[in-house]
């Protein structure tokens, strides 16, 4: 059990820290830019909310297969395969997870007041450095809210991970495909003990977003 919370644990993580890196650009082309295939881009960020998660998790085990371009270069270069692995599983969390962390720092960039964009641009801030002085303190709340339903969304999934990664003991065998195990075998304590856990993690990645979302709405109530 706390083998496989340790790969879930850590999957998040690494999840985590990849995803805020991808969305914050993204966040800001959906949130200020138009372009052709805008539409397009917005509804592939928003695709894996809808897609079953083995649909995903399918269309990921094609992609990194060994047969497959990008299976076929990892497997040149590391010498082992993508499919049934910890870093596919990764490739796999950060595609299904991509809207909870695009969709929040979108949503707090645009509530960023115009005013403070166009005085960075009187500044001469480049866009560089008005995405890390101006937008990005200014859209913390986002930026934290993207963080904790991207680690408690990849902490309990079960359908993409279990395609791409498999059940193996200590190496993509994650928290929620043990609890599954458990259920299966009628271990009732240790399901018991594993679930509350999860729900644990839950409550407080949930928590903070409310927390954070609830100090956003004060702070421009009090303006």
């Amino acid at each position: 059990m706390l083998e496989s919370l340790f790969i879930s644990l850590q999957l998040a993580l690494v999840t985590t820290v990849i995803l805020l890196l991808i969305a914050l650009p993204l966040a800001y082309l959906l949130a200020f830019k138009s372009f052709p295939g805008r539409t397009g881009l917005e509804v592939i960020v928003a695709l894996p909310l809808v897609l079953p998660p083995t649909v995903l998790g399918y269309f990921v085990l094609v992609m990194i297969a060994p047969d497959s371009i990008v299976g076929g270069a990892w497997q040149s270069i590391f010498d082992r395969s993508l499919a049934f692995s910890f870093s596919g599983m990764v490739v796999a969390s950060v595609l299904y997870s991509l809207p909870f962390a695009v969709q929040p720092m979108q949503q707090a960039l645009r509530a960023i007041p115009v005013s403070w964009l166009e005085m960075a641009q009187t500044q001469g801030l480049n866009l560089k450095q008005a995405l890390l002085q101006v937008m990005l303190p200014a859209a913390k709340g986002g930026v934290l809210v993207a963080a904790a339903l991207s680690f408690a969304h990849t902490m309990g999934e079960f359908g993409v991970v279990l395609m791409v990664g498999g059940s193996i003991p200590g190496e993509t065998k994650v928290a929620s495909i043990a609890l599954f195990d458990m259920v299966e075998m009628q271990q009732s304590d240790e399901a018991w003990i594993l679930a509350l856990i999860l729900l644990a993690v839950s409550f407080v990645m949930l928590s903070l977003v409310y927390a954070v979302n609830r100090r956003g709405l004060d702070v421009g109530a009090g303006r």
